[in-house]
């Protein structure tokens, strides 16, 4: 991969992981409810959903899949039942006075939350299909294929951890504003509506004809 096309590719993907989605609103949720070190873990989830969709889109799998009318419908219906779920969490989360500085933020399992953001990114056929289309641009065909994978991989990684940590530490700043349960329970029952959102449009997401 030359400079020119990793420079170009490098850009690219600051706009992908500053684009608000799913993602997003993932971190920005675990950073209000856990604070930035233990929300950041579904950072890191997100991460391994976006390896294992260029591994896919890699090993020739991602074209399988987006020409498969049955394997896109069962992951897209997957990822709107987990947003709904989230939102329904997120809804239900139990506000706690916090108005004292010492009291203690609630505490997020690490595993539980890598796997929350895993499964964010990894049941969206969207993102799949916009780096099936879009990946191949910046690879050289006459070159080795493994190697530019790579560099594409890390490059997303490292620059989808920047944008995120900014996403779960704006939120968790944001969570030493909210002293009540009734602010807390306002901005909680918020996220649950942008969890609502992007599952609805998720499910408005329709296959583009082959």
């Amino acid at each position: 991969m030359s400079l020119e096309t990793w420079l170009a590719f490098f850009a690219a993907c600051w706009v992908i992981s500053l684009s608000p989605g799913a993602g997003a609103i993932a971190s920005m949720s675990c950073g209000l409810q856990y604070g930035f070190w233990r929300g950041y873990w579904n950072a890191l989830g997100l991460q391994l959903g976006l390896v294992l969709q260029i591994a896919i889109i890699a090993a020739g799998v991602g074209a399988i899949l987006a020409a498969s009318a049955t394997a896109f419908q069962v992951i897209k219906w997957f990822g709107v039942a987990y947003l709904v779920y989230l939102a329904v969490k997120q809804w239900r989360a139990l506000p706690a006075d916090i108005s004292d500085e010492s009291a203690v933020r609630p505490i997020g399992k690490p595993l539980s939350l890598v796997f929350r953001g895993f499964l964010v990114n990894v049941s969206n056929p969207k993102a799949l299909i916009f780096m099936l289309a879009v990946l191949p641009q910046f690879i050289n065909p006459h070159a080795a294929l493994v190697p530019q994978y790579l560099i594409i991989a890390a490059t997303m990684v490292t620059v989808d951890l920047m944008v995120m940590a900014g996403y779960t530490g704006l939120a968790a700043k944001v969570l030493r504003l909210l002293r009540t349960p009734r602010q807390q329970r306002r901005m909680n029952r918020t996220f649950a509506g942008l969890f609502l959102g992007a599952a609805t449009l998720l499910a408005t997401i329709r296959r583009a004809p082959v």
